[in-house]
């Protein structure tokens, strides 16, 4: 059978026409989208228009006979006739080209960002910097849109002219289906040149939709590849939005589980569980295939990929997996509520007992508001509080204290989760210039875990001297010392690799980029992904998730003193956080403040007559606790109250918590209400008893008198 002509001969092909016809004495111009190019000598003219769809054009750039032309973030050798012969694929869109010297310079700008990168024209347009593909969908997606935006009829002519772009190959295979030979001849084609690793993932999908799963195995697979060599690491997460930049696999995976394709799912799975296994989202749709599996009767791999999923909780925090702090989140909201149900209960219910007493003592002053005006020191001393015990005031203050902290870290979590998903640190990898410059436009709290970022960051860009440097703030830490070894054994020293190694896995024996290096060959999902992709490379390590969370906001305590601080600053909604949250949280220290300072206030006497007014009682009957402050069994009847309103709140539709399941289900509302009627039921027999005791009293004082 005739074989095709692969991208690889086409591109020396057209560059021996042009060669011969002339092009390397032509000049070449830019007239709008339109390149003409005019020879010197006896060659032809030509001429070429480029679509929209390509982006801004640059150039053209003549050098030694080659014609170079920028088109959106690639680079183009074309040939005669405008046959693309080669391409370089970069990382912004390119602003101009450069010869002098010799070789060939370009700029490409994104975002504002400007990158210099290297290109080498005697071996096809390679680039001599480490190019990442930024999230960035109108970058990683361009070739895929270039040839979407194509039209039926003109598909054909644009894959001839263009026979480095392998969507336009697969579109022309997906119309030649009556053909096998020729659509087999353009899928082919389509696997044959050299892509970054999103569009190997794009192209997959459209291979497996187009009927080619042979051929989608392969491309997922250069992807990997491709991947691994541009320094992606399994031990790094990705966002839902990177991954969707990076051709979208988990959307792929969910579309196939909704045909029923269970092992067209499973070929994708794999390749999210090598390379992106913490990607946003993936307990879920983990969760989804095992139960896909049990469906078929496969319990054994659905159990597998179970196990596997919470493997990925450790080094998260509390252990609750990738996305656990959206769990923390929910959490902390409900309890926001419960307790602020609890400290308002108890301030209600004293606010009515100490009403007709209050209204007594201010007589004098001027009345109830305007002794604020007349006697503010004095009326101060008369606050509702000053009618409350000792211990009815502890308990409010240390309830208020409660809600600060509480608030406080829901305010954390929001910060610490905007942190983690930044693209700085949720994009596959560290370093590339947009990556780089992602982080350094975080405030990394300094330490050994900002140290360690930015060490890692210019150490994957091959800048070691830069990476020594920033790992000296920290190189004690296991962790740069493991690197500070792959430097030395990059460079050929390989006794103080080892020696870094062994100090850095005696530090922490749970290291498994040491233990690796060792050669101990841990059974880790990382370790096998080094082994198979990076074979003879040795294994940096990378910081988990609690490391990348105190270097993005430090603990609770760093938030709560950074409020105290600059109270203003809770109310700015950049970095994840919420003005109103922002509010939520200085009232409450404002609150907690206010009952710290009513602890010192003298006790004011209150009537036994009036201790208990029926308002009051009413109280103490709907709000279980509010009138047994003084006792420890009301605070907790009080807050075991709160807690229940507040898991019961999400069934009204008025608060959300989904990442709290749990209180979503039928079992555990029946469960919850049966606690509530418990409670209701203790509080009715400690009521009878204070109502028991207060008559009592009454009968001492009456017989007293």
């Amino acid at each position: 059978m005739r074989r095709a002509p692969s991208p690889g001969g086409l591109a020396r092909a057209g560059l021996l026409l042009a060669l011969l016809t002339g092009t390397a004495q032509a000049t070449a111009t830019l007239n709008g989208r339109t390149l003409i190019v005019e020879p010197d000598g006896t060659g032809t003219r030509w001429q070429r228009t480029f679509p929209a769809s390509w982006g801004p054009l640059t150039g053209p750039l003549e050098l030694d006979g080659r014609l170079l032309l920028g088109a959106g973030p690639a680079v183009y050798e074309l040939g005669a006739g405008g046959v693309a012969a080669a391409r370089a694929d970069l990382s912004g869109v390119v602003t101009s080209l450069d010869a002098s010297g010799g070789v060939v310079r370009v700029s490409t700008e994104l975002n504002g960002l400007t990158e210099r990168f290297t290109l080498d024209p005697a071996s096809g347009l390679t680039v001599q910097e480490r190019v990442v593909p930024p999230p960035v969908p109108q970058i990683t997606g361009w070739l895929a849109r270039a040839a979407d935006t194509t039209p039926a009829a003109e598909v054909a002519r644009a894959a001839a002219l263009d026979p480095l772009n392998p969507f336009l190959a697969v579109r022309e295979a997906s119309a030649r289906r009556a053909d096998p030979y020729a659509a087999l001849s353009a899928v082919r084609r389509a696997l044959g040149g050299n892509l970054p690793f999103p569009a190997w993932v794009a192209l997959a999908a459209r291979l497996d939709s187009a009927g080619f799963p042979s051929a989608a195995d392969l491309a997922l697979d250069r992807a990997r590849r491709d991947a691994a060599a541009r320094g992606f690491d399994p031990a790094v997460s990705v966002s839902r939005e990177a991954l969707k930049a990076y051709g979208d696999p988990a959307g792929y995976v969910s579309t196939l589980l909704d045909q029923r394709r269970l092992a067209r799912a499973g070929v994708w799975m794999a390749y999210l569980r090598e390379l992106h296994p913490r990607f946003e989202g993936g307990e879920a749709l983990y969760a989804r295939y095992a139960q896909a599996l049990e469906q078929q009767g496969r319990e054994g791999e659905a159990g597998e990929w179970r196990q596997f999923s919470r493997s990925l909780r450790a080094g998260t925090l509390y252990n609750l997996g990738p996305e656990g702090l959206r769990e923390v989140r929910d959490a902390a909201r409900l309890a926001m509520l419960g307790l602020g149900a609890a400290l308002l209960s108890g301030l209600l219910a004293l606010a009515v007992r100490a009403w007709r007493p209050q209204a007594q003592d201010t007589r004098a002053l001027g009345g109830r508001y305007r002794s604020w005006l007349r006697h503010p020191l004095s009326r101060a001393r008369r606050v509702f509080v000053a009618y409350a015990t000792p211990g009815e005031r502890l308990t409010l203050f240390l309830l208020a204290l409660s809600l600060l902290v509480v608030t406080g870290g829901l305010h954390w979590a929001n910060l610490a989760g905007a942190g983690l998903r930044s693209p700085a640190l949720a994009s596959g990898t560290y370093g590339g210039g947009w990556g780089g410059a992602q982080l350094s436009a975080l405030a990394l709290r300094p330490g050994a875990d900002a140290a360690l970022l930015s060490g890692l960051s210019a150490q994957l860009d091959g800048e070691d001297a830069q990476a020594r440097e920033r790992y000296a703030a920290a190189d004690t830490d296991p962790c740069v010392r493991n690197n500070l070894g792959v430097i030395a054994q990059t460079r050929g020293d390989e006794p103080q690799a080892r020696e870094l190694y062994r100090a850095a896995l005696s530090a922490r024996p749970d290291l498994e980029a040491a233990a690796f290096n060792l050669g101990l060959n841990p059974g880790t999902p990382e370790a096998a992904f080094q082994r198979t992709y990076r074979p003879g490379a040795p294994r940096l390590c990378y910081p988990d998730q609690r490391r990348l969370t105190r270097a993005v906001t430090g603990d609770l305590s760093v938030t709560l003193r950074g409020a105290l601080r600059e109270p203003l600053s809770v109310l700015d909604p950049s970095g994840g956080g919420s003005p109103r949250l922002g509010l939520a949280l200085l009232g409450s220290g404002l609150l907690a403040a206010l009952l710290a300072l009513a602890l010192l206030l003298p006790a004011s006497a209150v009537a036994l007559a009036q201790a208990r007014p029926l308002a009051y009682r009413a109280l103490a009957l709907l709000l279980p606790g509010s009138a047994l402050l003084d006792s420890p069994w009301g605070s907790m009847l009080l807050l075991a109250w709160g807690a229940l309103i507040a898991a019961l709140f999400p069934a009204t539709g008025l608060v959300t918590v989904p990442f709290l399941p749990v209180l979503g289900q039928e079992g555990t509302r029946a469960v919850l209400v049966a606690g509530l009627v418990l409670v209701y039921a203790l509080n009715l027999l400690a009521f009878i008893a204070a109502e028991l005791r207060h008559a009592r009293r009454l009968r001492r004082e009456a017989s007293g008198a």
